[in-house]
């Protein structure tokens, strides 16, 4: 057959195949308000498994394809059928009471808690957040989300992840535990520099002093000076500088920002440190009452699967059919449960839309464990 003939049998195939898909959603919405007048469930995995089994069967060397074709199909039913079988739910009442009206503006002002001290990179971004914030410091972490459950503060700004050395585990590891919302996210350039006092040159330096985040950024700059520079982790690169300048050591330095120079009495020498100019942290804003604001479009949520094979495949599954584009998924692994993960997932998305709150209930029933996080901008 010539090319063109077997195009026209395309077009011959594909007009069959969306009469059958059209026909077989309309009987999927049937059965969606058969189920929702008997009180059952959308998920029907044995009934899911007997199509499987029939379809691969049928399909020759062509099953996987075939299997991929139908996953998909039962993903866009169960989004179909979602919407006519559940009644309310309390996700669905706390993303209500979350929605701000249209026009409402994000605060600029606030009780806003951070960890380290002045000159942090939590302080500058807490500023560029909240200009007219009033800015409470904490030691660590545990402490800002504390201030913030407890109503001490209003807000919370914390760094979640690093574009060259990853995820700030133990802020994720929090959120999951604290009874907190995200409702904004920042990135912030990053431009470290090595802070020492007031004329030592680098030859000098016996010790170096950072957050760990910070010194794992520089990482290549540190591996180069050998073994006779001890590396020392500190809760804050801001405290790092406070801790050398203080110091009777004239060998001690600190990984830090420029302010820090300024702030600390310290000078910054002009060595080029870190791994990569490109270099950016996001910072995340936390509060205890959930707000989503117009124009939030990243959805964050932590989840645990069912232990079986094909389980994180389900939920990617149901997100390209809602073509929600995945910005972030990542596993960690569960204390006490061997070789089993909590995931991180982060997407493009709006609790706006009918469709994903639909999908987001759906994934509370279903998933042994779940956390909506927030819906909020980026900027």
């Amino acid at each position: 057959m010539e090319l063109s003939e077997i195009r026209k049998e395309i077009d011959l195939a594909d007009e069959a195949l969306l009469g059958a898909f059209l026909r077989r959603m309309e009987l999927c919405r049937q059965v969606g308000q058969y189920k929702a007048q008997a009180g059952l469930p959308v998920l029907n995995r044995a009934r899911e498994r007997e199509i499987l089994d029939r379809v691969m069967a049928e399909s020759g060397d062509l099953a996987p394809y075939a299997h991929r074709l139908y996953t998909t199909l039962f993903e866009l039913s169960r989004s179909c059928q979602a919407p006519l079988t559940e009644g309310s739910s309390p996700l669905r009442e706390k993303i209500a009471a979350s929605l701000c009206p249209d026009g409402e503006l994000f605060p600029d002002s606030g009780t806003v808690a951070c960890q380290g001290v002045e000159g942090a990179y939590s302080q500058m971004a807490a500023d560029a957040i909240f200009p007219r914030g009033s800015l409470m410091f904490f030691k660590t972490f545990e402490s800002v989300f504390d201030a913030v459950e407890s109503g001490l503060c209003r807000y919370g700004v914390l760094p979640i992840e690093n574009s060259s050395n990853g995820s700030v585990q133990q802020v994720y590891d929090l959120i999951r535990r604290k009874n907190v919302s995200i409702i904004r996210s920042k990135r912030l350039c990053i431009s470290h520099r090595l802070l020492v006092k007031p004329g030592v040159s680098l030859s000098e330096i016996t010790e170096i002093h950072s957050h760990e985040q910070a010194l794992g950024q520089c990482s290549a700059f540190l591996k180069s000076l050998g073994s006779r520079v001890k590396v020392i982790s500190e809760p804050n690169t801001a405290l790092a500088a406070e801790l050398v300048a203080k110091s009777e050591n004239r060998g001690a330095a600190a990984i830090s920002s420029s302010d820090c120079a300024g702030l600390y009495g310290l000078e910054a020498l002009p060595a080029n440190i870190q791994n990569s100019d490109n270099n950016y942290t996001r910072f995340i804003v936390i509060t205890k009452t959930p707000r989503v604001y117009p124009g939030a479009n990243r959805i964050s949520l932590i989840l645990a699967l069912e232990h079986r094979p094909g389980s994180l495949y389900d939920i990617l599954a149901r997100l390209a059919a809602l073509e929600l584009n995945l910005l972030k998924l990542e596993s960690r692994p569960m204390v006490g449960h061997d070789f089993e993960f909590r995931f991180f997932f982060e997407f493009e998305g709006s609790v706006r839309d009918e469709r994903v709150v639909s999908m987001l209930s759906e994934l509370e029933r279903q998933c042994p464990e779940f956390c909506y996080l927030g819906n909020y901008g980026e900027f």
